[in-house]
């Protein structure tokens, strides 16, 4: 069972830490103290409800066409990968341009730009619905369980870590040298995960 909560809990984490629109919203809210806690609270339960749906809907797929975790687990791999050169190249090529800063938007009008950010976004479906919809079928009864909370949990603690830390990372990601650093950590992470799912159709 702990396999499988750590297991949830890093794949998941590992999904969410590459920066993408999402991201970058939740970081400019934070520098500027606005609304962080339903920012944040938004994107966790957002995460939280489609991871819940992969790992308890999936199953139900799978027994009516059981090839497509495999075909899932493959495109998901070639994604991660395709994704992961994405931002190695971002890396190199070290152009960055982020405004974090700005006029305090309302909440209403907050909510609305993150939810297009959130649900408009193929990717979180692919990552959810998809990638940790598929590995969880690799688990059972309990550890099918640990491996979800684990995973939500890792939402939960990301994002209220980003919103929250965003003040301290600021300063330090104005350099753009820092941008290239941890684009090309995502860029390994990406191929990592890419690498574990191939190894486990083997």
């Amino acid at each position: 069972m702990l396999a499988a909560a750590f297991t949830g809990f890093f794949t998941s984490f590992s999904l969410i830490l590459a920066i993408g629109a999402q991201n970058a919203f939740v970081l400019r809210q934070g520098i500027l103290k606005s609304h962080v806690f339903a920012i944040c609270l938004f994107c966790a339960a957002s995460d939280a409800l489609l991871i819940t749906a992969g790992v308890m809907g999936f199953g139900i797929i799978v027994e009516r066409w059981q090839w497509l975790p495999t075909a899932m687990t493959v495109f998901g791999a070639v994604f991660l990968i395709v994704y992961g050169m994405m931002r190695f190249l971002a890396a190199l090529k070290g152009d960055y341009h982020m405004v974090l800063v700005g006029e305090r938007a309302s909440l209403a009008s907050a909510l609305t730009v993150l939810s297009a950010l959130t649900w408009l976004n193929p990717h979180v479906y692919l990552d959810t619905l998809g990638l940790i919809g598929a590995i969880s079928t690799r688990y059972y009864g309990f550890e099918k369980l640990a491996f979800g909370l684990a995973a939500v949990t890792a939402s939960f603690t990301f994002f209220f870590a980003l919103g929250y830390g965003a003040r301290l990372l600021a300063p330090i990601m104005q350099k753009p040298l820092n941008w290239q650093i941890l684009d090309f950590l995502i860029a390994i992470v990406m191929w990592v995960i890419a690498g574990t799912l191939l190894l486990g159709l083997l």
